[in-house]
């Protein structure tokens, strides 16, 4: 679940830079959720895993909350949410 987590946190990271585009960050509303599963993808890895293996899973667990709090920001700051 650790590498998944990290995987998904890479693809969300690079979505979240190309949602930096102005006319293409209408896809934050999409990005937010996918961040969201990779967290919680995340999240059951640590808790399943044991502690001498929590490492990936704690690094997919910090990529996908930082897209989501830049998305969430993003949205915010520029309009997106109203």
């Amino acid at each position: 679940m650790g590498l998944i987590s990290v995987l998904w946190g890479i693809v969300a990271m690079v979505w979240m830079i190309v949602a930096l585009i102005p006319v293409i960050g209408i896809t934050n509303w999409l990005l937010i959720p996918f961040a969201a599963i990779g967290a919680i993808i995340a999240a059951l890895g640590i808790v399943l895993s044991r502690p001498g293996y929590r490492g990936r899973a704690k690094v997919g667990l910090v990529l996908n909350v930082v897209v989501v709090v830049v998305a969430t920001l993003r949205l915010g700051m520029f309009g997106g949410v109203l």
